[in-house]
């Protein structure tokens, strides 16, 4: 799949710690970490919006299509 998870970028530009995003956003930390890799094979709409709102960004900053 050409999706890349920019999340980590975004959290060092925002200089916020993994564990202090899951708690506003209200997921663990082990499911934060699943986004991050790249592993997790969905995401719900509402956990893409929360993380967006904490992170007070754009849902393109957080995600990027690359063609194969």
């Amino acid at each position: 799949m050409s999706i890349i998870v920019n999340l980590d970028v975004m959290l060092a530009k925002r200089k916020m710690k993994s564990n202090e995003l899951a708690d506003l956003v209200g997921i663990t930390t082990a499911n934060l970490s699943i986004l991050k890799t790249g592993k997790a094979k969905a995401i719900r709409f509402s956990t893409l919006e929360a993380i967006c709102k904490a992170l007070e960004c754009q849902p393109s900053d957080i995600l990027e299509y690359i063609a194969d």
